[in-house]
């Protein structure tokens, strides 16, 4: 069985498929609900780990938006440009 070629567009389009996956499961676990039975810190505790949930997806959301703009350029170019700024992204302007 012949070994597939290794290639930095194709291991960012497999990295930006589980990136996906990772940040559907994120939006799923944001959205369910507090426990009406937790009280005190564990309520809390429970709504922290929302927010930080939801922080990471949203750190997720901007890396995986930097990888589309690298493929793009790989495909354009055939190399990535070395001085983009990849700041101005469209997660980034909805980040804050």
């Amino acid at each position: 069985m012949p070994k597939s070629k290794f290639t930095t567009i194709g291991a960012s389009q497999r990295l930006m498929e589980s990136m996906e996956v990772a940040i559907n499961n994120m939006i799923e676990e944001v959205k369910k609900p507090v426990d009406p039975e937790a009280g005190g810190s564990a309520r809390k505790a429970e709504l922290q780990s929302i927010k930080q949930t939801a922080i990471d997806c949203k750190e997720l959301l901007v890396e995986r938006q930097k990888l589309e703009q690298m493929v793009k350029e790989l495909r354009e170019n055939g190399e990535i440009e070395e001085q983009k700024d990849y700041s101005g992204g469209f997660a980034e302007r909805f980040s804050k």
